[in-house]
């Protein structure tokens, strides 16, 4: 599957590249609230885009939610997932180093639960939605190739188990 993604987001990126004022890639770490234990664990972001122009870009990406893991009832459940987006992003420069951008897509969201006994007993269970997706956040440029990226990301609806849809990341990104 991460090869499927990332084969999308590269397609995706030379498609418009032609046409498109410069490409990106980029790389960080996504934190999301998990549904057993209520902690927060890191996982890894890698996403890839064309900026249009100065205001408009498209992007695409791929989340990881980790694992989690719980003991119930004398069993242990464990739940791990990802996440993929799809997104038009909107960036309003408030100087040439700092800039706000907004993402307004859709987004997949995929979660595995697996029991190993206790009261419930052995089982296992798979959880997909595709919903809405939407991104708040703010960068910093250390150059004309690199920058910083801060922020807030909603993946859609929340799936029956595992980690919930809201994430904040921090990344670098590389202009092409």
């Amino acid at each position: 599957m991460k090869k499927l993604i990332l084969a999308m987001i590269a397609g995706a990126t030379m498609m418009g590249a032609a046409q498109a004022e410069g490409v990106y890639l980029g790389a960080g770490v996504s934190t999301a609230k998990q549904g057993g234990t209520g902690d927060y664990k890191a996982g890894a972001k890698i996403f890839g885009g064309v900026d249009l122009d100065k205001t408009w870009a498209f992007e695409a990406g791929y989340t990881d939610h980790r694992s989690d893991t719980v003991n119930i009832g004398g069993g242990t459940q464990k739940t791990d997932g990802y996440a993929t987006y799809y997104a038009a992003k909107g960036t309003m420069p408030l100087n040439e180093q700092v800039s706000l951008y907004g993402k307004l897509g859709l987004s997949r969201v995929k979660a595995n639960l697996s029991s190993t006994g206790g009261v419930v007993g052995p089982f296992s269970s798979s959880d997909t939605k595709n919903g809405v997706y939407g991104g708040l956040g703010v960068q910093y440029n250390l150059s004309k190739q690199v920058a910083l990226n801060a922020e807030y990301e909603r993946y859609g609806n929340a799936t029956n188990f595992g980690t919930k849809p809201n994430a904040w990341t921090l990344a670098a990104r590389y202009n092409f």
